[in-house]
This record gives C-alpha cells, structure tokens and sequence, in this order.
C-alpha cells in the first residue's frame, strides 16, 4: 500500500460514509480492484482511521445544528443524551449479539474465526447492497406519499422511533454492505420522524458508536499481535492519519450533498444507486474478483 491509495480510500471513505450507499462496500471494492488485501492488519487499521476522520466531519458540519436542536435547553440536552444511550445501547447488544453468531455458526466451530473474515467477500456485500436499496426505495416512496406534518416539536423523535432506529442500526453492523446512514435514516421516514431530524440523529448516533467500534478494532488487532511494539503501531499510524484527514475533507462535501438531496425530496435515488451497485458488485464477484 503507497500513499496514493491512502488519499484514494480516504476519498472513497469520505464520499460513501456520509452517504447511503455503504461506504465499506466501496472500500473493500476499491481495495480489490487497486490489489490490496480488505483483511490485512494495516488495511483494517487504515479503516478504523478513516471511520474516524469522517466521525470528525459530521462534528463539524452538525455541530450548529446539534446547539440549536440540542443544547437549547437543559430538557433538550438531557432528552438526547437519553435517546442516545438507548439507541446506542440497542446497536451495541443487536450487532454484538449477530457478530457472536455469525462466528459460531458460519464457521462452523473454527477455531479464532472472526466475523471481519468475511468483510472481504464481495459475494455477501452484493445481497446486503441490494437490501439497502430496497430499503431506501420504500422509505422515499413512504414519505412522498406521508410527508412528516410537524406533529409536534420533537420532529417525530421519540424513545419508541430512536429505539428502533438504534436496532436498525445494529443489524447493520456485521454486514459490509448494508448502509448504516441508509439503514437509520430510512428507518426515521418509515417511523415518521422529519427528514432533517432523521439526518441530524442518525450521525449523531455515529458519533456515538464510531470510538465505541474504533476501540474494539484496535484491541481485536492488539489482541491477535497483528500490532506489536509502540514503534510499529506509530509507523503504521503514519499513512492513516493521512487517509484520515482525506476522509474528513470528502466527508464535508458528502454531507452538504446529502442535505441538498434530502430536502428535495430524492432519497429514493440513493436507493437505485445502491441496487445498481450491487449487480456491480455481483458482476465482479462473477469476473473474479
């Protein structure tokens, strides 16, 4: 891996993470085709910084948007900070609990078998693709035909709909493929919360989750001697925080995309991409890849 295919996953990384579309798919896709190996010790390293980088973005381009929203109050902070624990606890026990099964059982008692083996298999992200497309495409046809109607002033957002954004969420987690933003912000629509505030909670929750899932990769490598001494795991840093710092900057402009394309009323678009994207995926699967 050179520095050239640093900055180009960090771009990918940026793009796709704050989008719908799965930004692993297209990391793992992108790796492929650039010769690189999705399961090595550095790649993974370079994936965690990279997650971080666009974690970083969403601070920056919501952050005012999280003041007036919630920190107007000390009801509204202390409303948040309880949605998103919950939502947060329920991702945590949900994705934990599928990874704990897919290892026991889809590798049918291997010994020091890991749920990532399987991050790299473009035969799996395909389907899972293709499901969050299809989920996009109902969430956009759902809320053309039941535009939110300012019900209250929660935007929608209560415990029962950050709940079941937060399980959405944890169904996502073992499967490269299946967009988180995808997954949760049409989960939003589907249970009636506004749009932007769909938007606003969801990478609020990744926010949330991303050190949560950094720390656990960086141990998992730790644990599996993958990084040894202070000296490797800072040589190793190096490129990273290069690809982190190419993912915040894509992920900026992701996210003023993303905005424009939720307001005017074209979420089912991101759906369409993704199931394209996915016989995409199947097609080079198929060649090979």
């Amino acid at each position: 891996m050179n520095l050239l295919h640093v900055v180009i996953l960090g771009i990918v990384q940026g793009l796709a993470e704050l989008l719908p579309v799965s930004s692993s798919a297209h990391v793992v896709v992108s790796e492929k085709l650039m010769g690189l190996d999705p399961s090595a010790p550095e790649m993974t390293l370079l994936l965690v910084m990279l997650h971080t980088g666009t974690m970083f973005a969403v601070i920056v381009y919501f952050w005012k948007q999280w003041m007036r929203t919630y920190f107007e109050s000390a009801e509204a902070f202390k409303r948040i900070v309880i949605l998103l624990f919950v939502a947060t606890a329920l991702t945590g026990v949900i994705g934990e609990g599928l990874i704990k099964g897919i290892e026991k059982f889809a590798f049918h008692g291997a010994k020091n078998a890991e749920v990532e083996q399987l991050f790299g298999r473009l035969d799996l992200i395909a389907p899972a693709l293709a499901a969050a497309g299809i989920l996009i495409l109902i969430a956009g046809i759902h809320e053309k035909r039941h535009p939110f109607t300012g019900a209250n002033g929660n935007g929608g957002l209560g415990m029962k709909q950050g709940a079941l954004i937060g399980i959405v969420q944890g169904l996502c987690l073992p499967f490269r493929g299946f967009s988180r933003s995808g997954a949760t912000i049409s989960t939003g629509l589907l249970a009636g919360v506004e749009k932007s505030r769909a938007e606003a909670f969801s990478f609020a929750l990744a926010v949330a989750l991303t050190p949560a899932a950094d720390g656990r990769e960086v141990l998992r490598l730790m644990k599996a001697n993958h990084i040894g001494a202070g000296l490797n795991l800072a040589s190793a840093m190096m490129p990273s925080l290069l690809g982190m710092v190419c993912a915040f900057a894509a992920g900026l402009l992701a996210l003023k995309w993303l905005s424009k394309w939720i307001e005017s009323d074209r979420w089912y678009l991101f759906g369409i991409y993704c199931l394209a994207a996915a016989a995409a995926v199947a097609f080079l699967h198929h060649v090979g890849y």
